[in-house]
């Protein structure tokens, strides 16, 4: 049975289950996903291919992880919360705005310095991000993922003040932050590894040695517990973790095992989690 299969009979059983254990029948109506931009490419892909496989209209909203999920809470609607790193599931997790329960892990994602293509500043290591004149760009880390764990990376590396300084630009979602770099407004940024694959013509990948990758990171999905269609979004969070979902994240430069993730940093570095943004970073 192939995933779209799999997808519809699961859309099947879990309907039946919704409307004891959950409250009520699925609406019949396109079923919301608040989004962070770390899965944007691939996750376009893999949503269209799930509406076939399903007949399940699906309306994404994509931005910073940290402010779709204020949006999600605020408007008090959304099926699925899916965020770009583990650091804002947690956050949805204690505010109770998902079903921990649903929980899937996607994809995983290293943080890396990225570069305009044939690197023409010469960048090789963090340290290399402090010279004079490197114009250094970062995601806004009190909303974004990608920025989040570049401050972790600078904070840990003791080399956050030094760096700061050459800071020429905040991003709002990790989309923009590739943007800036491939439009020439900077030299580099703390971004993702999976960043060269979204623009391989203008961006390239300068990856940390293991010892300086602080968290393999990994993009997971949940349940809103304001989804008044829990069996449609139950059913795309299982198209989500499928072998043709993963085929096109693939495809798309991201890393679909932990174990591919590991190569990637050392064994002990640890998966997911949160980082307490310093309070100078906010």
């Amino acid at each position: 049975m192939n995933a779209g299969a799999r997808a519809a009979a699961l859309l099947a059983a879990v309907t039946c289950l919704t409307h004891t254990a959950w409250g009520g029948p699925s609406a019949a109506r396109p079923i919301e996903v608040f989004a962070g931009s770390a899965s944007k490419p691939a996750a376009v892909e893999v949503v269209k291919l799930f509406e076939v496989a399903t007949g399940v209209a699906v309306e994404l909203h994509f931005g910073g992880s940290g402010a779709v999920l204020s949006q999600m809470e605020l408007a008090r609607r959304g099926d699925v919360y899916f965020p770009g790193s583990s650091d804002f599931m947690e956050v949805a997790k204690r505010k109770g705005l998902v079903r921990p329960e649903t929980e899937v892990r996607v994809v995983y994602l290293l943080p890396a310095i990225n570069v305009a293509r044939g690197n023409p500043k010469g960048i090789r290591s963090l340290e290399d991000l402090a010279r004079p004149g490197v114009r250094v760009g970062i995601a806004r880390p009190d909303t974004v993922c990608v920025g989040l764990y570049g401050v972790e990376t600078l904070e840990r590396a003791g080399l956050a003040e030094k760096i700061r300084p050459n800071i020429a630009n905040f991003a709002e979602s990790c989309e923009k932050t590739a943007q800036m770099l491939a439009l020439g407004l900077v030299d580099a940024v703390l971004g993702w590894d999976v960043f060269d694959d979204w623009n391989p013509k203008r961006i390239e990948t300068i990856p940390y040695p293991p010892d300086r990758v602080t968290r393999i990171g990994y993009v997971p999905a949940a349940v809103s517990v304001f989804s008044k269609a829990p069996a449609e979004a139950r059913a795309l969070l299982e198209f989500l973790v499928s072998e043709e979902a993963r085929e096109v994240f693939r495809r798309h430069g991201y890393l679909t095992t932990l174990e591919e993730a590991r190569r990637g940093a050392r064994p002990d570095t640890p998966v997911g989690g949160e980082y307490a943004l310093p309070e100078r970073w906010r």
